[in-house]
């Protein structure tokens, strides 16, 4: 639980933007918040309606005008923080925006704590926990598909599938508490435990489906890890290059020019992709080199996706080596410096018995990375094989450790309710279970569930004492 550790009767303020663009905002929230900004503003705010825009100037004490400006006024709890807020929108000067803080905190304000604007939101019951987190998901997001997820988030679609889970695990618990509670009527029957373990078995199925999200959303959010291998001087770094669209990495005849990995991030129809140039597999002396091919058989472990760039028929050791490590990989053979004819010959070659001699699902590709002939449809292939589903506004990923974690114990929980319904265990025993998994579930949205919360839910779906 978040422990609230701020001073709600003080008024905070803040810059919300960057200094140094055409516009600076900032934001004042607090029960003061519209006496304070009234006493550095040309105009008068008491009486200013909610949701209202003014126009104006900052002054200091002496009367000097220290910007032009445009004050947003808005009236709890119809704010984000749910208190009196304003938004000051002025030039993006320094010493403007320096200037027009620091009036307001010899005016009464306190400079805000990182998030805490986000924090009053919270615990002012504007947004629940895992909304606040969308809050930074959504500033942090660098893709189309990470944007979709924090929008979706922040909308509460997150937070209205764990309500729905929520109110039917209290219904479970609830006519398992009626079932204790009532024990000595045996006329009385509250429900089936067949009824009961097949609303248990729903509950953890959906429970189920988005804790497995996870794996989706960390590489959304992290990008999905996509290792290039190969032998030494097979056209690695330069297809790192075309893929990135610059000079990333050091192109060279020379073998073992590559000793370290190289990570760079490209995004792909709104997916981001993280490549990792590794370092050429080669029998060598080279301490150094050594060094960079072991960490290239750590990114393999590492990648979801592996591109393994060929220029020639690869050894029996080659194709071996990439069966025992490739078992749970992805795999595209992209098939390099086609544009050179002798190569092109060996390569076809290959072509027509790569199916018996892999024995691996894989793609193939022709390309020539120098002349960057299909390497665009080698990043469609790239796309289709890290296999992300198209993400949509309302769509529920988890991007989240801390919600993995969650609804990984919730699952745990719920397994031994089910158990227990499926071998008639006693049912104070089953509801206790029942208790944990609730408990498990509202540490993603900051609410823990009260035994008030159950008597309540008693009363408001049946009529007892009648």
């Amino acid at each position: 639980m978040l422990i609230n550790s701020i001073n709600s009767d003080s008024t905070i303020c803040a810059l919300a933007t960057a200094m140094g663009g055409a516009i600076g905002i900032i934001r004042v929230s607090g029960n003061r918040t519209i006496e304070i900004v009234n006493s550095i503003f040309t105009k008068n705010l008491n009486e200013a309606k909610p949701n209202t825009v003014h126009y104006g100037h900052i002054i200091n004490e002496q009367g000097k005008i220290i910007d032009e400006v445009l004050i947003s006024i808005f009236h709890a709890p119809h704010s984000y923080t749910g208190e009196n807020s304003a938004e000051i929108s002025c030039h993006g000067s320094q010493y403007i925006l320096s200037t027009v803080l620091e009036l307001l905190i010899k005016n009464g304000a306190t400079l805000a704590k990182p998030g805490e604007f986000t924090q009053r939101a919270y615990l002012n019951g504007k947004i629940d926990l895992s909304q606040a987190e969308a809050v930074a998901d959504l500033i942090s997001s660098t893709t189309e598909a990470t944007h979709n997820i924090a929008i979706s988030q922040l909308k509460g679609h997150f937070s209205s599938e764990l309500h729905i889970l929520r109110d039917q695990l209290l219904h479970l618990t609830t006519l398992l508490e009626l079932e204790l509670d009532f024990s000595d009527h045996e006329e009385l029957e509250f429900a089936d435990r067949g009824e009961l373990l097949e609303i248990a078995r729903k509950i953890d199925k959906k429970i189920t489906s988005l804790a497995q999200s996870f794996e989706t959303g960390e590489a959304l959010k992290k990008g999905v890890p996509v290792a290039i291998i190969g032998n030494t001087n097979v056209g690695k770094s330069t297809l790192l290059n075309k893929l990135l669209k610059e000079d990333r990495a050091i192109v060279s005849d020379i073998h073992g020019t590559t000793r370290d990995t190289i990570e760079d991030t490209v995004v792909i129809n709104g997916v981001q992709f993280r490549f990792i140039d590794t370092a050429g597999i080669r029998q060598t002396e080279d301490k150094i080199e050594q060094i960079g091919i072991e960490r290239t058989y750590m990114s393999i472990e590492r990648a979801k996706i592996i591109i393994w760039l060929i220029d020639k028929t690869p050894s029996s050791f080659d194709i071996e080596d990439i069966k025992n490590r490739l078992k749970d990989k992805k795999l595209i053979i992209a098939f390099n410096k086609t544009d050179i004819p002798s190569s092109k010959e060996e390569i076809a070659s290959f072509k027509h018995n790569e199916d018996k001699i892999l024995t691996l699902p894989h793609r193939s590709v022709f390309i020539s990375a120098k002349e960057n002939l299909n390497v665009d449809l080698l990043e469609k292939v790239i796309y289709e094989a890290a296999n992300i589903p198209e993400i949509k506004y309302n769509d529920v990923i988890v991007t989240s450790a801390r919600h993995y974690e969650s609804l990984i114990h919730a699952h745990t929980n719920l397994q031994r309710v089910i158990e227990g319904l499926s071998h008639g265990l006693s049912g104070d025993l089953i509801s206790e279970d029942l208790r944990i998994t609730l408990n498990d579930l509202s540490e993603i949205t900051g609410g823990a569930i009260t035994p008030q919360e159950t008597l309540n839910n008693i009363f408001a779906h049946f009529c007892i004492g009648k």
